[in-house]
């Protein structure tokens, strides 16, 4: 992707200038490109997990919803066109609807998942890590769609993210933010048909 402007940082006010083609976060300002179209793989674990919460929610007040949606994580002082983080995360769960309005979340959802690729590795497990820890996401699963591993975060009463606890895709899984939500991992990490 080539920006046409040529700034240190950019805002929420650039990323509107670009279409659909143009896939792309913010994270403090500086563009991060979003890989090419995800596997197959990752398609068919990020729809489970997606099916699994949206059928849990159904007749609930939370919502949950599937990337590309945009998440616009201010700092305090900015303005909305001013954002200068805007990601679109695999699947978010949101519970407080006032963060909801026709441009996405404006705010921290209450969970987060996303789906790695050797592309998004880093940027997942580290730089997104961070963000979604000093913004307040309460939950974050990292889910690796090749080992079957989840690894989950969840902010602790320090508003510290708590060590990282990892999970074999093995029987289920409880979202902390939805406690009575257990996720079907051998539904999750189904094998492929070949």
């Amino acid at each position: 992707m080539a920006l046409a402007l040529k700034k240190e940082t950019y805002t929420y006010s650039d990323y509107l200038r670009y279409t659909e083609d143009d896939r792309f976060e913010l994270i403090a300002g500086e563009v991060y490109d979003m890989s090419p179209a995800p596997s197959r793989r990752h398609q068919e674990v990020s729809g489970e997990l997606f099916k699994q919460i949206a059928v849990f929610l159904t007749g609930k007040s939370c919502r949950v919803y599937s990337a590309p949606f945009d998440v616009r994580l201010s700092e305090a002082d900015e303005t909305d066109e001013e954002c200068s983080t805007v990601v679109q995360p695999d699947i978010a769960v949101i519970c407080d609807h006032k963060k909801l309005d026709d441009k996405g979340c404006k705010g921290a959802p209450d969970f987060i998942a996303e789906i790695i690729s050797p592309y998004t590795a880093s940027k997942d497990n580290i730089t997104k890590a961070a963000l979604y820890e000093k913004h307040g996401v309460k939950e974050y699963w990292i889910v690796h769609p090749l080992d079957n591993i989840i690894i989950v975060r969840q902010l602790s009463e320090n508003g510290l993210y708590a060590p990282p606890a990892f999970y074999k895709g093995k029987g289920t899984l409880k979202l902390a933010v939805l406690p009575d939500l257990a996720v079907d991992l051998d539904a999750l990490f189904a094998n492929p048909v070949e």
